[in-house]
């Protein structure tokens, strides 16, 4: 079979590194945003191709707050070949180092390493964790893939800690329609799951007999389970060949593994964010 690789559109990359940013803390959660597969059309040689940009973003203060924080957001994006550094359009990470394995029209298949860039819940994010321990930033190894079409995307993704945070194994996949009313509009919606391991649940959402103590919430021990439950909608618009804008909102429902914890005060999760990208 006849393939040759093509760099990652870096205009693509950014407008919708800005869904894969709008998560607590810029952390690899299950309530964060699926990614998208860029709808710009890819570059035709394989050099350098960056891109900067800028969003806002309204996320739950951590998985399971019923309070909500304002973020800013800066998105940069750069590619040489089919290698690539910041987020990655293919799979759940706000900001990685990696390369695609395989890439052609359709499908991609890659790798990435990536480090939260603060903490993913802190206790003094809400009066209710007083008593829990601090979630700490950790590094993640992913294995992705995608199907892209014009009409659809089907992508997913398998993320392991490998720093030993005791943040465990997520494996995501994500169904997104996509329509074009208008030749520079494309408005794209669907659903999307995330699994977690026990360790990953037990971390985010339990709470052992020491942490009850100090906390007064009781003892809760999750096990492996579905983490999420979401669906995604946004709009991108290309006002020309560098410059896009775009929107998304991502509603989360935490099943009964996960919501069923002391821990969660609202299961109901959204994010909504805009952003605006230059690709040169």
């Amino acid at each position: 079979m006849h393939f040759k690789w093509r760099p990652a559109c870096m205009g693509g990359v950014a407008a919708f590194s800005g869904l894969l940013l709008a998560t607590p803390a810029f952390a690899q959660t299950v309530t964060a945003p699926a990614a998208v597969a860029a709808t710009t059309p890819a570059a035709a040689d394989d050099g350098w191709r960056y891109s900067l940009g800028f969003g806002v973003f309204e996320t739950p203060r951590y998985p399971g707050s019923s309070a909500s924080r304002f973020q800013p957001a800066p998105l940069v994006g750069v590619s040489y070949g089919r290698f690539f550094f910041g987020s990655v359009p293919d799979a759940n990470v706000p900001f990685g180092l990696g390369a695609y394995l395989y890439r052609d029209e359709n499908v991609r298949v890659g790798i990435a390493l990536s480090y939260d860039l603060v903490n993913p819940r802190e206790t003094s994010d809400d009066e209710h964790l007083h008593g829990l321990p601090d979630i700490d930033r950790t590094a993640h190894a992913t294995l992705f893939a995608s199907y892209n079409a014009t009409w659809l995307s089907l992508s997913g993704a398998i993320s392991q800690d490998i720093a030993g945070k005791d943040e465990g194994t997520t494996a995501s996949l994500d169904l997104l329609g996509k329509y074009s009313p208008v030749s520079k509009l494309t408005l794209t919606a669907g659903p999307g799951i995330t699994w977690g391991s026990a360790q990953y649940n037990q971390t985010f959402f339990g709470i052992n007999a020491e942490d009850s103590a100090r906390s007064g919430l009781g003892e809760y021990s999750p096990g492996s389970g579905l983490a999420a439950v979401r669906f995604t909608a946004g709009a991108s618009y290309a006002f020309n060949r560098n410059w896009n804008l775009g929107a998304r909102v991502t509603v989360s429902r935490l099943p009964g593994v996960v919501g069923n914890s002391p821990i969660v005060e609202k299961t109901t999760q959204t994010t909504y964010g805009a952003f605006a990208n230059y690709v040169f």
